[in-house]
């Protein structure tokens, strides 16, 4: 074909054209023999080959183009000795007919094609030209790879990238079409390599094809192309839970399911092309790009049956998304089928790098027999679990996959690995627990092999070991679940001593590890599968011992939960121990965690015991004459017990020394300072390896090697601090430094006094690369998100709560607040103006007198999230805090209606936003926030002494405050000054009331709930509540009761609703209050001050029809003075508190809970009841518990952990009448 330069086109760009019928091109062949000479025609078709069509791969275009390929072959024994001349047809247009050009010879002159001018020199040099085309044919230069003796080798070599074994860790994605059926036979490679996905072009496969006989072996999750678009909203990393792509192998159906049900057929290549070929794409595009980082996975195209288009498109998309041919290898029995492949590869890369990367020649069975030699693990290797009766049973593969939420520890474990792993990798494994890593299983069983020296077990194993023994001890009342804590100072090796006796006790019980990330019902369902697999009888199994790390307390009581509902639904005899929970959890103070409750809790510190002393001191010198002193760094810390002034030192020569000669501006060195700055901040994070490939700019093109060529890219400072993890589901790999302690002396000296941490921080939040990079993006913005936000919680196992991440309090105090303030900023805008950080802003500027400011932040984030009660929470908080600071400053002048309208207005503005977030706190049934009701009653209270304190109210009696708050009198004073504000201001007390009410109820429910460590905490946490409750509605009472120190021996002059704030002054404005008198016995005598109260109710209560909510107070006021004295003569006859409940509504669902609660305490059946009252009894206790049923749901919203803190008033008594309950 002729180069032309007028098309338009660039050389070497490949356009396609679209065929409609392929027949054409045939026929068209025919046609030019009309060309030649009738005796040349026979020998032209000889050489003229069939016309190919190659479609062309173009992701811009949705027609189907195709390079019609006309191969032109004249092979020596068909054209030696020959010259061919030819009649070129031209269409003449006024004709309207084919002409044909005289005959004539042509030849390749450069690119083009010109006619022979000299035929007699032409024809001399025929022998010439049959030479070279005979030297040509001898080099074949189009062919499969030559099918050598050692395809074995290439094929390890290919597979292992080099080494002796294959790498366990990992991901290897499949691409196959339809299996032989003698092919199925030969899989048991497949079974033990840790298979990603699998790209499956075969529609029977479910049914009869390689997905039906993996499955007899693993579980496989099934999906289609589809399946892998991410919904809106989910970020990858809940993406992958959500298809459990790291726990199960994902099948995905690339070409239909023909036994599946739902509109998913087969078709033919056209139709796949315009209805999946975009699907493929973005499939593999995600798992490229988001999912699997380069270079921890390999591609195995097994070519078992011959290929067609969508087949071969999956190899482009691999290639153009992994950016290379590296770690894609194809293995085919077929040299046919090769060839076809080869064909379609050679469009995207070199014949050599296609034939190094492919093995042609090899059955399955042959390939399946020489991998198993390099394979980690055995194919026969079967996990054992203990059994009831002292025997074993196998634990099948396939259902343990399916229990994604536990790691199950077998009898058996590690076994299955094979010896040459265990030597090449022992010394590795060891050192790396050495050096900071965590224990892991492989590291105890090597121990218990003496392969490798013991792990040291500290006096804690021993405590804990005899709590675990004493659960199994056997008796009548011995609980379902036994709960075991173990709390440990960070890096004092309690995550080993909680590892050591799961080890050790996995022959007597079954053991097991919580995976983080599972819901609380996944986690029971799976733990009940565990105890009662392979057993006959649900009453007779081994008890489970489970172990929780770094959990949150409220995630261990939900399990707890779970597992009690499903234990009462088999119905286990009592005395029969289950569930043993071990929950392991770091804590700057262990000692005082455990006193709590020291029969359960077991706390591990730095110090040694005179026994560990000399364990650790043999094991040190043993250490140290195995390994280099900075390699067993974290060890030594513990020999040391962390103490203080010799760690410190220790830890600052060892920096000082290590760090002397770094480059100060090399990348590697602001690498180390990145991730010593979040390693000291942030606890648990850590960098991925991709991240810091990507900050090094590191070159992609050995990936093989990758590993290697990270390694040798950190100086030798960096190699000796970092310590590389692997996360055990992903097995992606990632750094930190190898202990915090560390971390903070590098920043310490590397960064130095003279330069501030707030740069550093300003430096590594503006980082563009790793800020985009898209491997381990959740993870790092995660960890960089937490950095300026999260905020430190003793509940968490911090030494302190703060107010702010320990980051921003360190700026704010050490550097200055516009720093800490500059620093949310430019968080602030990095994270997309995220609402969280302006409400960070306004608290931030609040706590350093910067109002206008704050309120701005505040608006800012109620802007952005309108219904959110905590954001709301803020805004009130920045107006009562304000609030509070005018008070203040009004302190040494003298207080008048109208310099005092600002501090009101501002005042009114906080209970307004408390309001608010009172009323988006109801409304959302996802979280509890009661922030809202506590901010309305404390401003309420300041605004109350504010009020009272001015010498129109103070200088006259007091009732005049109250006459103005509670009724329509205008003192002159103010009527002008406050003209805005006295509808809100006399509106005061029904506020309050409410809020104290609600809060009253919602403690009459719950224990006080626990706070999270999320961003969506409240402001500040209130500290005892039911002592808030009572002081706050004591102060209530005060103000609207007009209560001093001459008490209310005028109460005859009381209003009743000054009376009513006079029962809140002394307690008992609210069934909470009254209840906590009985516990609260510090301040005076509790029997006198519910006398007290009662003689405040009228004299005749049956006549008084008093308000339900009075009702309630009263009959409540009984109940607790009958607790403390049954022979007060202020305590009514139990008959008669009963006739008086008559008095609440008859609809039940008019009732108060507290009301509903009081009915069943009233009227529960005696055993001297006869039928009739027994009876009528029932039916008031069963309508009033179904009532309260409903409330308690409504109050319960969705958040499950609520049900296990109900609070509990009373206990149930063999008594008659009010002896019937006791208190608690």
């Amino acid at each position: 074909m002729d180069s032309r330069g007028d098309t338009g086109y660039v050389h070497g760009e490949i356009i396609g054209i679209p065929v409609k019928e392929k027949d054409v091109y045939c026929d068209a062949l025919d046609y030019i023999e009309r060309s030649f000479s009738s005796s040349d025609c026979e020998l032209v078709r000889l050489c003229i080959g069939e016309p190919q069509f190659v479609q062309v791969v173009c992701s811009n275009s949705s027609e189907e183009l195709y390079i019609v390929e006309v191969d032109i072959k004249p092979t020596l024994s068909i054209v030696k000795n020959k010259t061919f001349s030819v009649s070129l047809p031209n269409f003449n247009e006024k004709a309207n007919k084919v002409q044909f050009e005289k005959k004539t010879a042509y030849r390749r002159v450069g690119p083009s094609t010109e006619p022979v001018a000299d035929l007699s020199e032409f024809y001399q040099h025929i022998s010439f030209r049959d030479a070279q085309r005979e030297e040509a044919e001898k080099r074949q230069n189009f062919s499969a790879p030559e099918l050598s003796q050692n395809l074995g080798k290439k094929l390890i070599m290919l597979i292992t990238g080099g080494k002796k074994i294959m790498d366990k860790e990992k991901w290897h994605i499949l691409v196959t079409n339809r299996f032989l059926e003698k092919d199925l036979q030969s899989i048991d490679f497949l079974l033990n390599m840790n298979i990603f996905c699998v790209f499956d072009f075969d529609p029977d496969s479910n049914v009869s094809g390689l997905c039906h006989e993996y499955n007899k072996h693993h579980v496989v999750n099934r999906h289609f192309m589809q399946n892998y678009k991410i919904p809106s909203g989910l970020s990858i990393r809940e993406f992958e839970s959500h298809l459990r792509l790291f726990d199960q192998i994902s099948w995905i159906f690339c070409n239909g399911r023909n036994d599946f049900k739902g509109n998913e057929p087969p078709c033919d290549e056209k139709t796949w092309v315009k209805t999946k070929r975009t699907l493929l794409k973005d499939c593999v595009s995600l798992i490229c790009k988001d999912i699997l980082p380069k270079g921890t996975f390999q591609v195995i195209f097994l070519l078992t049956s011959p290929v067609d288009t969508p087949f071969l498109n999956t190899f482009y998309e691999f290639i153009t998304d992994m950016e290379g041919h590296e770690d894609i290898i194809c293995l085919a029995e077929s040299e046919e089928n090769f060839k076809k492949w080869q064909r379609f590869a050679l469009g995207s890369c070199e014949m050599e790098t296609v034939n190094s990367s492919s093995v042609v020649g090899m059955t399955i069975s042959q390939v399946n027999a020489t991998l198993q030699r390099v394979q980690p693990t055995t194919t026969q290797a079967t996990k054992r679990l203990p059994i009831h009766v002292k025997g074993e049973c196998f634990l099948d593969t396939r259902e343990e996959e399916m229990r994604c939420s536990l790691e199950i520890l077998s009898l058996n474990h590690c076994e299955e690995t094979s010896p040459e792993l265990i030597e090449s990798e022992k010394e590795t494994i060891e050192q790396q627990f050495y050096h900071g890593g965590k224990v892991t299983w492989m590291n105890l069983w090597l121990a218990d092999r003496k392969i490798v020296g013991e792990v040291i077990q500290r006096d804690a194993y021993i405590e804990v070991n005899s709590l675990v023994k004493d659960c199994l001890s056997w008796s009548l009342d011995r609980a379902h679940i036994s709960c075991i804590n173990i709390y440990h100072h960070p890096g004092s090796g309690g995550s080993t001593v909680a590892r050591q006796v799961l080890w050790n006790n996995r022959r007597d019980l079954r053991c097991a590890v919580v995976k983080p990330s599972y819901s609380a019902t996944v986690v029971s369902e799976d733990a009940i599968w565990l105890r009662e697999y392979e057993e006959k009888d649900p009453q007779k199994c081994l008890p489970v011992l489970l172990l929780f790390e770094d959990c949150d307390q409220e995630f261990l009581e939900d399990v707890k939960y779970e597992l009690e509902v499903a234990i009462n639904t088999k119905k286990i005899a009592r005395g029969t121990l289950c569930f043993i929970l071990l929950s392991c959890r770091r804590s700057h103070n262990p000692e005082k965690m455990c006193k709590e409750s020291v029969q359960q809790n077991v706390s591990i510190t730095h110090k040694l015991s005179e026994t560990e002393k000399k364990q650790f001191s043999k094991k040190r010198q043993s250490l140290e004459e195995q390994f280099n002193p900075e390699f067993i760094l974290t060890f030594v810390l513990m020999s040391e017990e962390f103490e203080s002034h010799r760690i410190a030192e220790y830890v600052k020569q060892f920096v000082k020394h290590l760090l002397q000669g770094i480059d100060q501006k090399s990348v590697v060195t602001k690498l180390v300072l990145y991730v010593a700055l979040l390693n000291t901040y942030v606890q648990n994070s850590f960098i991925s390896q991709s991240h810091c490939e990507a900050l090094l700019a590191l070159s992609s093109h050995l990936e093989r090697f990758r590993q290697h060529t990270f390694v040798t890219s950190l100086n030798d400072q960096a190699r000796l601090v970092l310590i590389h993890l692997r996360d055990e589901n992903t097995y992606i790999n990632s750094i930190r430094i190898i202990h915090p302690l560390v971390a903070k002396e590098i920043l310490h000296q590397l960064w130095g006094e003279k330069q501030q941490q707030s740069d550093l921080a300003l430096d590594l939040l503006n980082n563009d690369v790793l800020f985009e990079h898209r491997f381990g993006k959740d993870h790092y913005m995660k960890f960089l998100r937490d950095l300026f936000m999260t905020r430190r919680r003793i509940s968490k196992g911090d030494e302190l709560d703060s107010f702010f991440s320990p980051l921003i309090e360190h700026v704010r105090e050490k550097e200055c607040p516009d720093k800490a303030i500059e620093l949310l900023k430019a968080a602030y805008k990095r994270f997309n103006e995220d609402a969280f950080f302006a409400q960070q802003l306004a608290r931030l500027n609040y706590k350093h007198d910067r109002f206008e400011e704050a309120e701005q932040w505040a608006k800012s984030a109620v802007a952005k999230r309108p219904n959110n009660s905590y954001f709301l929470d803020t805004k009130g908080q920045v107006y009562r805090q304000w609030f509070v600071a005018k008070c203040k400053a009004m302190e040494q002048t003298e207080k008048t209606p109208e310099n005092v309208v600002d501090a009101l207005e501002t005042a009114l503005k906080a209970i307004e936003c408390f309001q608010a977030c009172e009323k988006a706190a109801v409304e959302d049934n996802e979280t509890i926030n009661n922030a809202g009701f506590f901010g309305v009653v404390e401003v309420g209270c300041v605004l109350l002494k504010l009020i009272s304190s001015l010498d129109v109210f103070s200088k006259r009696n007091h009732s005049q405050c109250i006459k103005y708050l509670l009724t329509d009198y205008m003192p002159a004073e103010v009527e002008t000054h406050w003209e805005q504000f006295h509808g809100k201001l006399k509106n005061l007390q029904k506020i309050m009331l409410e809020a104290l009410e609600w809060i009253s109820e919602d403690l009459s429910y719950f224990q006080t709930d626990l706070n999270t460590d999320k961003e969506k905490t409240v402001e500040r946490t209130t500290k005892h509540p039911m002592h808030w409750l009572v002081n706050k509605s004591s102060a209530y009472g005060k103000y609207f009761s007009g209560a001093s120190q001459s008490k209310d021996q005028n109460q005859w002059k009381l209003t009743p609703v000054m009376k009513r704030m006079m029962i809140y002054y002394h307690g008992g404005g609210n069934i909470t209050s009254i209840f906590s008198l009985l516990t609260n016995q510090k301040d005076g005598n509790p029997v006198m001050v519910l006398e007290h109260i009662i003689s405040l109710y009228p004299s005749n209560p049956m006549m008084a029809q008093m308000p339900q909510a009075d009702l309630v107070n009263y009959i409540a006021s009984h109940f607790a003075l009958s607790c403390l004295s049954t022979q007060s003569p202020k305590l009514a006859a139990f008959q008669d508190v009963q006739r008086l409940s008559h008095q609440f509504p008859k609809e039940k669902q008019r009732c108060l809970s507290s009301a509903l609660f009081l009915l069943v305490l009233l009227f529960w059946p005696e055993e001297q009841d006869t039928e009739v009252e027994k009876e009528h009894k029932y039916k008031t206790v069963l309508s009033a518990v179904e009532h309260l049923q409903r409330l308690y749901d409504k109050k319960l919203k969705d958040i499950p952990p609520r049900k296990k803190r109900i609070y509990t008033h009373f206990f149930l008594s063999n008594g008659t009448g009010f002896e019937k309950f006791v208190h608690k």
